[in-house]
């Protein structure tokens, strides 16, 4: 796997969990009892933690990233296993 297509691999799995991580601990305004600014939504996050999220998001990605690449390295699961997974044929 050459460094850019690593990158790629990386990039779509971090994107991907931080859709995953962007819905924890999230307590609205209207939730959180406090004054809803005008404007806004009730339902919108009052106070989003962003920076501790994208550190999750990071670290849960790294770790997705690591085994995808164990995965493919060692040739841990092959694509005829997957077709066979899904019920394709081989």
């Amino acid at each position: 796997m050459s460094l850019a297509t690593a990158a790629a691999i990386y990039f779509l799995v971090w994107w991907t969990v931080l859709f995953a991580v962007l819905p924890w601990g999230v307590r609205s305004q209207q939730e959180s009892e406090q004054d809803i600014v005008p404007g806004t939504d009730p339902g919108a996050p009052a106070i989003p933690h962003l920076g501790r999220k994208l550190l999750w998001t990071t670290v849960a990605a790294t770790a997705v990233f690591i085994l995808l690449f164990v995965i493919y390295t060692y040739r841990l699961i092959s694509l005829d296993d997957l077709a066979a997974f899904f019920g394709l044929p081989g």
